[in-house]
């Protein structure tokens, strides 16, 4: 490392002459609507404008500008699409924003093999839709407009993770640049290997604080032969979440299994114009395969479902119907959020062990009923993991409530041998349960990681990791 400057101006200002010598001239903007965009994610409370903003086109332009930032002791976040809820690409003081939005290709496409590289700014969608006519697709989906490598990041995923996994589960390798500009390719195409520490692991969900990953090796799928789709609602929350966890004990491999309670029912009836539905709990399932598989499956779904009280059940067979149906349970959100557009919608997740989701739910219930919040619920109830839309007034004081009953909510998760995020991840958010759910001894050791990969803590600093011995945030 070079000598730097006392003053982190002074040094904001050295990195970026390197990094516009460097080639990338073009590449910076301190344009004010630039700034404001890349100062938070779709959680806007901790919102802070980066000093500049770097757009990379390739894997050595991150590598240039990481090169910059550590020679003058520069933070640096990366930022994809913006779509994160826990302040993940919200800046520190004085930092760089390094998009990667613009890194969109496709490296590398082996349909024979079931696998393809892509760079870090393409979005799922785009990649499905480029690669549709080879009968292949890339399953994890956690709904929004998010990059790969930001699903990468933070470990997405989603609603088909219950038949299709994680991001961990599907992705083989990657490219990623390290704070001090070195390149490294981690995995590669194999299925498996026995040879070295697992880094590709390591990466997957780091939240940019260990390196800056710009290609990802993924796995892919074949399509199914035929899909189809059904809903069931139930009068009572708990036979649906009963009927949730006695699918996937008794083994059926359904693609996905999705509840909206009665309260985001009820908005999502009127955001997304449902037809023919009452606000009501209701699950919705999609099934995949071939065609006497999938009758099998929904076969013994609806058996499932029936015997623990579903009210009917409902087919989706076209593509329009599922189509719409999937979009109104991606569009919850926004559907929660039109119940009172002037209000704070704060969204947080957590995730138990199967079998102690109803106990969860329960429990959670009688937190949002204590709090007098208005609170819809849903989830990927096949994997345990579950969302709340705690809708509150747009205020200091709306904010803290929302924020009491966010912790009450991730203690029961905690206390049932849970994790206070499944696919939302740590970001600034989650910070105060690290120790209570890893203890103090696994968090030495990631401090550790931290410490010996970004000994100036430039990446990220001050997500995923409380501050403690070797790491300040």
């Amino acid at each position: 490392m070079t000598d730097t400057p006392a003053s982190p101006t002074a040094r904001l200002q050295a990195a970026l002459s390197a990094i516009r010598a460097g080639g990338l001239a073009g590449q910076v903007s301190t344009s004010p609507s630039v700034l404001e965009a890349h100062s938070h994610g779709e959680a806007m409370e901790a919102a802070c404008l980066p000093a500049a903003v770097v757009f990379a086109r390739k894997t050595e332009d991150v590598a240039t500008v990481l090169r910059a930032c550590h020679a003058h002791a520069v933070p640096l976040v990366a930022f994809g699409a913006g779509t994160s809820v826990e302040g993940h690409v919200t800046p520190a003081e004085q930092a760089i924003s390094l998009d990667l939005s613009e890194m969109t290709a496709i490296v590398g496409m082996n349909p024979e093999d079931l696998d393809c590289r892509v760079q870090a700014g393409l979005t799922r969608q785009a990649l499905n839709a480029q690669i549709r006519d080879t009968g292949l697709f890339f399953p994890v989906d956690p709904g929004g407009e998010a990059t790969l490598g930001g699903m990468c990041a933070t470990r997405a995923s989603g609603t088909a993770a219950v038949r299709y996994g994680t991001m961990k589960e599907n992705v083989l390798g990657l490219t990623v640049v390290l704070a001090t500009g070195e390149v490294i390719r981690t995995g590669g195409r194999v299925r498996k290997s026995s040879t070295g520490y697992d880094l590709t692991s390591l990466f997957i969900g780091s939240e940019g604080t260990l390196g800056i990953i710009t290609e990802v090796q993924l796995r892919l799928h074949g399509r199914p032969e035929a899909l189809s789709a059904a809903v069931c609602q139930f009068a009572d929350l708990n036979d649906a979440v009963r009927t949730a966890i006695e699918i996937i004990q008794c083994g059926i491999p359904i693609s996905r299994v999705e509840l909206l309670d009665d309260v985001q029912m009820a908005a999502s009836i009127r955001y997304s114009k449902l037809d023919g539905y009452q606000d009501l709990t209701t699950l919705f399932f999609e099934f995949g395969g071939a065609p006497a598989s999938v009758q099998e499956q929904v076969a013994a779904v609806e058996a499932i479902a029936l015997s623990n009280n579903g009210l009917a059940f409902a087919w989706a067979d076209t593509a329009e119907e599922r189509t719409r149906l999937w979009k109104a349970r991606h569009d919850a959100f926004w559907a929660a959020k039109a119940i009172e557009p002037t209000a704070r919608v704060i969204s947080t997740d957590c995730i138990v062990p199967i079998s102690k989701l109803g106990e969860l739910i329960a429990g959670v219930r009688e937190d949002i009923a204590a709090s007098g919040l208005r609170v819809p619920l849903l989830g990927h109830v096949g994997d345990g993991n579950f969302h709340s839309l705690i809708i509150t007034d747009d205020t200091p004081a709306g904010h803290a409530r929302a924020l009491e009953l966010d912790r009450r909510i991730v203690h029961r998760a905690l206390a049932l041998g849970g994790s206070c995020s499944g696919e939302h991840g740590v970001g600034m958010g989650k910070l105060e349960f690290l120790e209570t759910e890893h203890g103090a001894g696994t968090l030495a050791v990631m401090r550790a990681l931290k410490h010996a990969m970004d000994p100036l803590n430039i990446l990220n600093p001050g997500k995923l990791l409380p501050p403690g011995p070797l790491y300040q945030g």
